[in-house]
């Protein structure tokens, strides 16, 4: 019977286990990292952007994504929609081709791969014959030309990838044979039986695709770049490496010259015209800061509406038809690394009140945008709207936070706040791009928003704290540096009010050997609306500040770094007590992990200035990577002081580095005199496995303004094995964790059970340990480290419901290890409840960027500007759910064209409405594309039965 009734315990705790909890990977936000490729979809108003890494990403409407990864480790170097259709063609540098389809399932589309293919050339042919350098998707829907590297065209028919060998160009129809390799081809608008194929040593052929000869031969002198035949298709345009472009007349003979050549910056030294429209000529009038230019890819959507830069680390949208073309804002692809990502912070269901107060403060910095909405509207958005308003805050190496909204799939900008005016540095206001002679000429005008320059690196920003309830936001930084900020909707001018907080409280025979503090602003500090100082904290010594929290209702704030931790009231602006940990055997932490870096970094500054004050052109590619590297460094050294290196399983002496090096620090109104009192008090937690607790007395309220708040060291723990502490939590009589600082008294959360026993919750690298309080006795523990020598990296409070009753809730820790596994504990019992494997362990960035939700949600940095988002909870999922139908009719689908063979051709062929019939189960569009089909004449190359397509 017990067994039994063991086994039935069990099948309802899995059965729960299902109802709460399934871990996903939902959606990825920011910009992709390594853009190759870039196309647009006028029929489907779809954005594609292929990367160094085989991934493919779609974007339509906001909300509207796709992403696709190719099997194969490759750079995607193009990506082509078929004219008229859900389906797209992608090569990659390995020279394979791929296509993939959004196709409707359950009412929701998805991107899949459906075929592959390599162009095959003769046996013992060189490479160069098939190595595809240009591609094509004919009107017809059905047809591919691929040009080579070699020079010739391959026609092949999709999306069966079958080579159509009788319909190949071959050089030998050319009437040169030394024409290097085919740069671009282009339909004639008006006759799709005819193509312009140009070839890298100028030369630009018109081929008619039913009589396989060439029409018209232009020899232009220059090397070529791109070509575009007008709408009218009585012209072409071709633009050069050497920054010129030609109009040519198409007619029956041969052209000796161009009807018109022009250079648009005259004979002044350009960059090469890499693409050319009939209405827009794109080639170097816009400055992107720090940027790789030659990865540089446009499209035009609108006719031309708006004008789509895609370059190496963001993606600009130009209005054109507002003067002086501003910039369009992007709702999605935002490049969230414009200055490197130092920590990020998350606070769910922000209150109303403040987050129109903070997206009223955002709206005023965004006056320069234009006011256009954004202009690629593809797809249908059907995700739920989000129930709740989430935060995402963002600290930077600049010294700015950014504020995201994270409700839904796209992560949009909403406030940025600097914490830069609030010192001196080494900047020059008058250093700026943007302030050239009058009269210069190129008129070059800066646009985007990716800047990597950072004045000083001492600015980073190391923890973030925002109270929802009461407005103040509280950030630190790598000098040690503490600012207290408050929302205000009006912009004010005030002293920033500076206390030195000496953290080793006078011992002798320590010397600083890392970098020195901020120089603070004594004059006072103009501060827009929005988040503004009042309180700097400076620490002594000016060493990463590695543990921060803030208890706004009891107007606290407490902070920790390598050498100690402190308590400051910030209503009173006075230092309550300071707590050195510093181990006396601990040299390391007497340096910073600025030191060995700063002389890079100053030098990296003056270089910069030195080239922006010469109009010199740029060499972005090494000032880049070099600009990389010393970022990385900075972090790696920064790491190095934040998470000691991985120990052996076993005891830890007292003698290892960074011991003293706090970890954590917790607020909590419990027991720790007696169990019929409680009080405030707050605990922190070190690197050598030791946990202080300090009782706090509070004035009164009447009071509270002028007598000051006192504390006493009440408890103080030793783990056994000295493991690093990462957490501290503590359990009402209920088992459940306690509220947030005015919570409860916004109804928000239920009132702690103060009556029965309080426990006391240590979350250490190695395990999960329980006291009861006010004694402080072990009551029980959970082991983490098995002989995969696991560590917690990350854990934090989440509460999970039910997605079958939405009055059942339960709470429980997440946890991230070393290995990048994620792990549910439930409380208070601390049981493992579930176990996924979510981030690669090599990935040391990924783990020590991941940040969880109070709703069983997550990000992690996949890249330098990129989150991943994973969600545990079954209730509480944020991912993209889009629909792409096909598109039966387009803005041309009413114009019929009339062939020189007498045929009448519609915009759209057969095959695209066999598609509709199998991706929809509408009667309706079902009995419309019946009624195409069978009106449809039959398109230029042929069309396949239905059962051969798919």
């Amino acid at each position: 019977m017990k067994r039994f009734r063991r086994h039935g315990h069990e099948s309802h705790r899995d059965k729960l286990k299902q109802e709460l909890f399934q871990f996903n990977k939902t959606v990825e936000h920011g910009f992709p990292h390594q853009p190759s490729a870039l196309s647009y979809s006028p029929s489907l108003e779809l954005l594609a952007i292929g990367t160094r890494s085989g991934a493919i990403k779609l974007y339509g409407a906001p909300g509207v994504e796709f992403m696709g990864l190719h099997d194969e480790n490759a750079a995607v170097t193009q990506v082509h929609f078929l004219p008229n259709q859900v389906e797209l063609v992608t090569l990659l540098d390995d020279n394979s081709l791929h296509m993939w389809t959004l196709r409707a399932h359950q009412g929701l589309s998805e991107l899949l791969e459906i075929g592959r293919f390599t162009l095959t050339g003769p046996p013992g042919a060189p490479p160069s014959v098939t190595r595809v350098t240009a591609v094509l998707a004919h009107s017809s829907g059905e047809l591919l030309l691929l040009g080579t590297e070699g020079g010739h065209v391959f026609i092949v028919e999709v999306p069966g990838f079958r080579e159509l060998e009788e319909r190949n160009i071959s050089l030998d129809q050319m009437a040169s044979r030394n024409l290097e390799h085919v740069e671009a081809l282009q339909e004639n608008p008006v006759n799709p039986d005819q193509v312009v194929i140009g070839y890298g040593r100028g030369l630009v052929v018109i081929w008619d695709l039913v009589k396989q000869c060439a029409l018209q031969h232009i020899p232009a002198t220059q090397q070529l770049e791109s070509v575009w035949w007008t709408e009218d298709g009585q012209h072409i345009l071709s633009s050069h490496s050497d920054g010129s472009y030609c109009r040519w007349i198409v007619g029956e003979g041969d052209v000796n010259e161009d009807e018109k050549s022009d250079i648009p910056y005259g004979h002044f030294p350009c960059k090469a015209i890499s693409k050319i429209t009939c209405r827009l000529i794109i080639c170097y009038t816009f400055i992107f800061e720090y940027t790789e230019l030659n990865l540089t890819l446009c499209v035009h959507v609108g006719h031309p509406s708006a004008l789509v830069v895609l370059v190496e680390e963001e993606l600009v949208v130009i209005d054109l038809q507002t003067d002086g073309w501003p910039v369009i804002q992007t709702p999605y692809l935002v490049p969230l690394h414009s200055s490197a990502i130092t920590c990020s912070h998350h606070v769910s269901a922000i209150p109303l009140k403040l987050w129109e107060r903070v997206t009223a403060a955002g709206s005023l910095q965004k006056t320069h945008y234009s006011k256009k909405p954004w202009p690629i509207t593809g797809g249908q958005n059907l995700a739920p709207d989000p129930p709740q308003r989430d935060l995402l805050l963002t600290g930077h190496e600049d010294g700015t936070v950014r504020f995201w909204d994270a409700s839904g799939v796209c992560l949009n900008p909403m406030y940025k706040l600097s914490t830069a005016g609030v010192f001196h540095t080494d900047a020059d206001p008058n250093d700026n791009m943007n302030s050239g002679s009058e009269g210069e000429w190129p008129p070059f005008r800066k646009v985007g928003c990716f800047d990597p320059y950072s004045d000083d690196p001492r600015l980073g920003i190391q923890k973030i704290h925002l109270c929802k309830y009461s407005g103040y936001l509280t950030v630190a930084g790598t000098a040690g540096q503490i600012l207290v900020l408050e929302l205000n909707d009006e912009a004010a001018e005030q002293t920033v009010e500076a206390k030195i907080v000496d953290l080793l409280q006078g011992q002798e025979g320590f010397r600083w050997k890392g970098h020195t503090r901020l120089d603070m602003r004594e004059e006072p500090v103009l501060s827009p609306p929005g988040f503004q100082p009042f309180c700097l904290v400076q620490c002594q010594p000016p060493a990463v500040v590695t543990a921060l929290t803030l208890h706004s209702e009891w107007k606290l704030v407490a902070f920790g770094t390598s050498h100690g931790f402190g308590l400051f009231d910030y209503q009173q602006k006075n230092t309550v007590f300071v707590k050195c940990t510093l181990n006396p055997s601990d040299q390391l932490a007497m340096e910073g992990p600025l030191s060995r870096v700063k002389s890079i970094k100053k030098s990296l500054r003056q270089s910069f200035r030195r080239i922006r004050r010469s109009r010199v052109s740029l060499r972005k590619h090494h000032i880049n990577n070099a600009a990389k590297t010393t970022l990385f460094k900075s972090a790696e050294l920064a790491e190095m002081e934040l998470a000691p290196v991985q120990r052996k399983i076993e005891a830890r002496s007292s003698d290892d580095s960074f011991t003293g090096l706090v970890r954590t620090l917790y607020f909590a109104d419990t027991f720790l005199s007696d169990s019929a009192h409680n009080t405030p008090s707050l605990w922190a937690g070190t690197n050598g496995g030791c946990v202080f607790a300090y009782m706090l007395r509070l004035p009164n309220v009447e009071h509270r303004a002028d007598e000051p708040v006192t504390a006493q060291q009440a408890k103080e723990i030793q783990l056994m094995h000295r493991a690093p502490v990462v957490g501290i939590v503590i359990l009402d009589g209920h088992g459940v964790p306690l509220p947030e600082p005015l919570e409860v008294a916004h109804d928000l959360a239920r009132s702690p059970d103060m009556h029965g026993l309080h426990h006391l919750l240590v979350i250490s690298e190695e395990q999960f340990k329980v006291f009861t309080l006010p004694k402080v006795s072990a009551k029980m523990k959970l082991k983490l480290t098995a002989l995969d020598g696991s560590r917690v990296r990350r854990a934090g409070v989440a509460w999970f419901g039910s997605n079958r009753s939405e009055d059942y809730c339960e709470s429980g820790l997440v946890v991230l290890t070393n290995q990048g596994d994620l792990h549910v504990v439930s409380l208070p019992n601390v049981k493992m409840q579930v176990h996924y494997p979510c981030i690669r362990r090599e990935d040391v960035s990924g783990i020590a960027s991941c940040v969880f939700t109070k709703h069983g949600q997550g990000f992690y940095l996949i890249s330098p500007s990129e989150f991943e988002r994973f969600s545990l909870s079954t209730r509480h999922v944020v991912e993209p759910r889009s629909l792409v139908e096909v598109p039966l009719y387009s803005a041309s689908s009413n114009q019929c064209s009339s062939q020189p063979d007498g045929v009448t051709r519609y915009p759209h062929s057969r095959r695209v409405m066999e598609h509709a019939l199998l991706n929809d189960e509408s009667e309706y569009l079902r009995d419309r594309c019946n009624k195409a089909i069978v009106s449809c004449t039959r398109p230029l190359f042929g069309s396949k039965k239905l059962l051969q397509l798919y």
